[in-house]
């Protein structure tokens, strides 16, 4: 397949010269992908499935339903990703720039209609109701905001020098965010916001505008807080849970709880108490405290390595990408490693009591279909840059 997309021509590269002890194992090695990551992701999708099952039997089973029926149904969210990555995988990184401007579109197209025709749970209009399944558009802009970014770095890398010139792309970013927040999706809104700091950062934003940035933000996003009711009792709440244990604080309270049960070595796997109708969202937002109480201290530390291990490989990829002048690829990859690592602290530091409740999902591990489906394909995008990496260190020419 590679010979056939890209001419086995000899090109000089000077980044060889210089290339790490990575770099030369890839050169020698005859893999055209990186088969650690496939293992990494193919072994924490499938314990995925595992715990999905076991934090779901309860809800599953009651009334009399089927035992199986979230397991299922996130088995073919996974098949449908897997097919989705493997398609995205085929795709050169110079077609996703060039395909950019229209998948930034259909996000936005989206972020709107989950306004006008979106299905409200609990208050929150995020889901687009598409027969069977929910489809939820902020999943599609974090991705296409990192792939906006990329492509606007890239292209005019230039004007991050010029205050002036950056007004588009935060206008961009901000009118998608601005529609986030009329869903309300507080925990979107700041995910998307690191992503578009942090790549910016990455960029090379001159250090003043950055803190100004960051400033902003954060005077920005406690304002949000400080206006809504709800999010500032979800604050006082994290303070102090214990205060309002049957109330405010009842989710952080029972994930405290199933964490504590669990102590070094867990529970067991399905030997649970809190899934059992005790902890809300169990097999959403709050996964990580059920591997806790069934894993222990020990396995939820080995998750964590999992996703550290997933960021590092990432920016790996990303530097790998710079060093051979695939600028875009290299900004994406490092854009995917900020979005995993971000909003997986985010939903392990509402687990365990670090940080308020925000109703984001665990990468990977929570229930969902938009969410799997989306990250996989950006894991299918991260091999894809590999790919082309590889390719490039192996002599062909790679378009940029």
């Amino acid at each position: 397949m590679a010979k056939q997309k890209y001419p086995s021509k000899t090109v000089s590269l000077p980044a060889l010269k210089e290339s790490t002890f990575l770099d030369r194992q890839i050169i020698r090695s005859g893999h055209k992908t990186d088969h650690s990551l496939i293992w990494m992701i193919t072994l924490m999708t499938a314990f995925s499935l595992l715990m999905i099952y076991s934090a779901s039997i309860a809800y599953a089973s009651h009334d009399g339903g089927s035992q199986w029926f979230y397991f299922n149904r996130q088995a073919m969210f996974v098949a449908a990703g897997a097919l989705a990555g493997l398609a995205a995988f085929k795709v050169p990184m110079i077609v996703w720039k060039k395909s950019t401007p229209t998948i930034l579109l259909v996000s936005f197209v989206l972020l709107v209609a989950v306004l006008v025709v979106g299905r409200e749970i609990n208050g929150a209009k995020r889901w687009i109701h598409v027969g069977a399944i929910n489809v939820q558009p902020t999943e599609i802009f974090k991705l296409a905001v990192v792939m906006y970014l990329s492509s606007f770095f890239t292209r005019r890398a230039e004007v991050l020098k010029q205050l002036k010139k950056m007004a588009f792309p935060g206008v961009v970013v901000g009118a998608g965010l601005a529609l986030i927040m009329f869903e309300p999706d507080f925990g979107s809104f700041v995910v998307v916001s690191i992503i578009a700091m942090g790549m910016l950062f990455l960029a090379g934003l001159p250090w003043k505008w950055f803190a100004l940035m960051v400033v902003s933000a954060v005077a920005g996003m406690a304002a949000l807080i400080m206006v809504a009711p709800y999010r500032m009792a979800r604050v006082s709440a994290f303070l102090d849970p214990w205060a309002d244990p049957m109330g405010k604080g009842y989710q952080l309270t029972h994930s405290l709880m199933a964490i504590a049960r669990g102590e070094w070595f867990g529970q067991g796997l399905g030997a649970s108490l809190e899934k059992r109708f005790y902890l809300p969202e169990a097999h959403t937002d709050f996964i990580f405290a059920v591997i806790g109480e069934e894993f222990g201290f020990l396995g939820m530390c080995l998750l964590v390595f999992c996703y550290g291990w997933l960021v590092m490989r990432a920016f790996s990829i990303g530097k790998q990408a710079r060093d051979l002048d695939l600028f875009y690829g290299a900004f994406v990859a490092k854009g995917i490693g900020v979005w995993i690592g971000i909003q997986s602290f985010f939903n392990i530091g509402v687990n365990i009591g670090l940080l308020p409740t925000k109703g984001l999902t665990l990468p990977f591990m929570s229930y969902g279909g938009s969410a799997v489906i989306v990250m996989l394909v950006c894991i299918a995008l991260l091999l894809r840059v590999d790919y082309e990496n590889r390719l490039k260190m192996r002599g062909y020419k790679v378009e940029a």
